[in-house]
């Protein structure tokens, strides 16, 4: 199922995409889609059985928002340079282990939501990723197996960074990765069930229609199942719970100088194959 949330920002509501690409409203069956519905089978069913019938309402999608797919997130977690072509672009050695790092809830937007340059940055930087949302509390897992089956679904993320903030500025990288609207998310939770392989997905992105990122999970260092497995050794996941897991080769830190940053007028456009597409406009904070 491709599960989304729609309407204004704060008053989002559950929805679904069927397999027409009509817009069909879930309010009837659910809440929200939040850590709460994901950790429910029977709900889930429900509204499989719904979509089935072919008895939801449909949804008149003109001029409507795509808010973020999951509501009441608890935590981002983020695996850094978990690419082999990232890290070489960037001079880093592979990690032996995930590098692991947090950004706050609030930084989660809609996907084409405008995308805010903080005052005084000079090095916003893009990023397309694969998002992980948790559907089962997560800890102290012990196989891929186990790992894969805590996974509710994927998303589209787009993890903007501020690089002078997260290298330059001292300490560690949360100052380039909390500044807000840094994480848009969706357009949907696309339910595991229909992701056959997530280490097979292409992802692309691209600046004012030139195309930056032209990656494939494939080259992820620590796939998806390790990802999950690693993090639940060190924080309890819950349903809910986002995981960005890295960023392919093209980032403007890794080019030439001058390095091309996003600056106020720039849009953003990344997608993923099978999980949907997104647009940013950026303006100045």
């Amino acid at each position: 199922m491709k599960l989304l949330r729609v309407g204004p920002a704060g008053a989002e509501r559950p929805a679904l995409l069927d397999q027409d690409g009509t817009l069909r409203d879930l309010s009837a069956l659910v809440d929200d889609i939040d850590g709460g519905l994901l950790a429910d089978a029977s709900a889930l069913d429900r509204i499989r059985a719904a979509a089935g019938a072919g008895v939801l309402p449909a949804l008149d999608a003109t001029g409507l928002r795509i808010g973020p797919p999951v509501g009441r997130i608890g935590k981002v977690v983020c695996i850094g340079l978990n690419y082999h072509g990232h890290a070489a672009e960037t001079g880093a050695a592979t990690p032996a282990e995930p590098v692991v790092f947090l950004k706050a809830a609030d930084t989660v937007v809609g996907p084409d939501d405008t995308v805010l340059v903080p005052r005084d940055s000079v090095k916003t930087d893009w990023e397309v990723e694969l998002a992980i949302v948790i559907g089962r509390t997560a800890r102290y897992l012990e196989t891929d197996e186990q790992a894969l089956a805590h996974v509710a679904g994927y998303a589209v993320a787009h993890d903007v960074s501020e690089r002078e903030f997260q290298i330059e500025r001292g300490g560690t990288w949360d100052k380039g990765k909390n500044c807000e609207t840094f994480n848009p998310l969706g357009p949907w939770l696309v339910t595991a069930d229909e992701v056959a392989d997530p280490q097979a997905l292409g992802l692309k992105l691209w600046v004012n229609g030139e195309l930056k990122q032209d990656g494939n999970t494939s080259d992820q260092i620590f796939p998806v199942a390790e990802v999950v497995r690693y993090v639940s050794r060190f924080m309890t996941l819950y349903p809910g719970d986002v995981i960005n897991t890295g960023t392919p080769a093209g980032v403007a830190m890794g080019q030439p100088e001058p390095k091309p940053y996003l600056r106020a007028g720039d849009v953003v456009e990344l997608e993923i194959e099978g999980l949907g597409r997104q647009r940013q406009e950026l303006k100045d904070a």
